[in-house]
């Protein structure tokens, strides 16, 4: 399944955010969490990804070991085959 994850940096923990991610160039995701793509929004503490992964822990994992300096919105998602695919089953049940 396919996520798209949004952040927003704690303006108290900016400096702590910059210092993380210049150590670990972002923490990439934990096995079981696949990253497809990473923004980051300019002149702000924020940005999204789009993840991939069936792994719920492994998720979680992830957003906590950053969760002391942003907070985190995860959207499941899907992509226009899938909508296509749901959309067609839809109007075939009318």
């Amino acid at each position: 399944m396919k996520f798209i994850v949004q952040w927003n940096g704690l303006p108290t923990a900016q400096q702590s955010a910059i210092e993380r991610f210049m150590k670990t160039g972002g923490a990439p995701p934990p096995d079981g969490v696949t990253m497809l793509g990473r923004w980051h929004v300019i002149g702000e503490l924020s940005g999204c990804a789009i993840v991939e992964s069936n792994n719920t822990a492994a998720m979680s994992a992830w957003v906590l070991e950053w969760g002391d300096v942003f907070t985190f919105r995860i959207l499941p998602v899907i992509t226009d085959q899938e909508l296509g695919a749901a959309l067609a089953a839809f109007q075939a049940g009318k």
